[in-house]
């Protein structure tokens, strides 16, 4: 039976027995020199197979080394399952588009410290930092705190964490992405990929309005798929393919190759990530 490849889109929902608001992306790159978004943003998303409410709760951010400094309150939240909310944070005044309609923007920003903030929004760190989705306005401590609802610490000199390691560190132009479930292991749940904004009404960017080179987002075209092989619309290296529960199940080396073979994989919904030109790709196929 011929086996075809369709692209269904770069989002990771699984379906857990339990209703779970998580973080889903995070990114830091927003008006900064080189980026075409104009705002940072953090994106929640609820990977639970039922509805699920927040009230109360707050995201808290600290720098990559140190206690968390700041934190501002969210309004009640409810998601059904594989909803995503947007809240819009800072800017670094450039950029040059618009996120999608936010469902929260960030105005009043709340110093741990007592001190007056200005900001409007968080300024997120493009490279290392941490953030977290907590259940009240307690300053977080670390990842096991009890008013944790996720933790993400990402990049290389990130001090806090879940599991052995931080998430990956993202650029400008990329953000911070949840691959699978919440396995409270930042190294294995979290990618790099295009920063994709998406709010609780299904909005998000055409990749055009982001970048003029779309390969960099859906790099395997769908018109180029053949029989049990993916094809590569322009030269990727370092390919990996995970299955939806974040485990890699094909790797290549860091040459560049413009196809791969993938009759070893039944079917199934897979996400596959690479480099093209030095730039971080991710997407996901279904093979049916």
């Amino acid at each position: 039976m011929r086996k075809i490849f369709t692209i269904i889109g770069l989002v990771s929902t699984v379906a857990l027995t339990n209703a779970q608001i998580v973080i889903s992306e995070i990114y830091g790159g927003g008006g900064n020199s080189g980026a075409t978004l104009k705002n940072d943003f953090i994106e929640l998303k609820n990977i639970g197979s039922s509805t699920a409410t927040l009230t109360g709760a707050t995201i808290q951010y600290a720098p990559a080394v140190g206690a968390f400094t700041q934190y501002h309150t969210l309004p009640t939240i409810t998601l059904t399952p594989g909803q995503a909310y947007l809240i819009q944070e800072a800017t670094g005044g450039g950029g040059t588009v618009d996120l999608p309609t936010p469902d929260f923007i960030a105005t009043t920003v709340i110093n741990f410290n007592g001190n007056p903030n200005p900001s409007v929004g968080i300024g997120i760190a493009v490279t290392s930092g941490k953030v977290v989705l907590a259940s009240n306005a307690t300053q977080v401590t670390g990842p096991t705190a009890t008013n944790v609802l996720d933790f993400v610490g990402y990049g290389p000199t990130a001090d806090q964490f879940e599991g052995p390691g931080p998430a990956p560190s993202p650029t400008t132009t990329t953000s911070i992405t949840r691959i699978s479930g919440d396995t409270n292991n930042n190294v294995v749940d979290f990618t790099i990929a295009t920063a994709s904004p998406g709010n609780s009404s299904g909005g998000t960017l055409a990749v055009a309005d982001i970048y003029n080179n779309s390969r960099k987002f859906n790099f395997i075209q769908n018109g180029f798929v053949k029989e049990n092989e993916l094809i590569f619309g322009t030269e990727v290296k370092n390919v990996k393919i995970y299955n939806s529960a974040g485990a890699i199940l094909k790797a290549t080396s860091v040459k560049n190759i413009l196809s791969l073979d993938v009759s070893d994989l039944p079917k199934g919904n897979y996400i596959v990530t690479g480099t093209i030109n030095n730039e971080p790709v991710s997407q996901k196929i279904l093979k049916d």
